[in-house]
């Protein structure tokens, strides 16, 4: 079986079998990504435009990182570029300040199956966006160490440090939240709480 380096290789070189492969793989997690963050519709054409823009700049990718790293970084910079065009039109929006709350104060009961998980969902959304990334990128998408800090496009330690931020902000919204104090204690365990919203939201 081909690697991934040596499939998109492959894309690049004209092999569209080789690409579709690369999509069947993974464009359900890059949709499970998005999901949520903006309309269903919406996701789908940004997982169209993850991998469009992966190929465009194929030079950005020169193996020495995962293609899954690559094709998530590639997707959090086109979730940012559709949030920016789509809602604020002429004014730049600070991902480290605005929150999905701010810019779509929609619930999140689609992928949440149980009162728990949406009261701990709404709080994520209400944490600031570059945040609630690392928190996802971490807990959801099992990303560590150097993988994440990729994504993030940041040093290692600099993703460290954001990581324990989110989940401090995360903590103060859940404390804010009606029903989220009692939940608070349960960022001790975000690991089995982010594999059942991984399950719920790949059903």
């Amino acid at each position: 079986m081909p690697t991934d380096v040596e499939l998109f290789e492959a894309w690049r070189a004209g092999d569209a079998k080789a690409g579709a492969l690369l999509f069947d793989q993974y464009a359900r997690e890059i949709y499970g990504f998005l999901r949520g963050k903006v309309r269903d519709t919406a996701a789908e054409d940004l997982v169209q435009e993850t991998f469009v823009a992966c190929l465009r700049a194929a030079e950005g990718f020169r193996g020495d990182a995962s293609f899954r790293t690559y094709l998530f970084r590639a997707a959090r910079s086109r979730l940012y570029n559709y949030l920016q065009r789509d809602k604020a039109k002429e004014d730049r929006i600070d991902f480290a300040v605005t929150t999905l709350h701010d810019l779509a104060p929609s619930a999140t009961a689609a992928i949440a199956k149980r009162e728990r998980d949406r009261v701990l969902l709404e709080a994520l959304r209400r944490v600031p966006l570059e945040f609630q990334i690392a928190i996802e990128l971490y807990y959801f998408e099992q990303l560590r160490g150097q993988q994440l800090a990729e994504v993030l496009g940041v040093p290692d330690g600099t993703a460290r440090t954001r990581l324990r931020r989110a989940r401090q902000l995360l903590h103060a919204q859940l404390m804010a939240l009606e029903g989220g104090p009692a939940l608070a204690e349960t960022l001790g365990d975000l690991e089995s709480w982010a594999a059942q919203i991984r399950e719920h939201r790949n059903d």
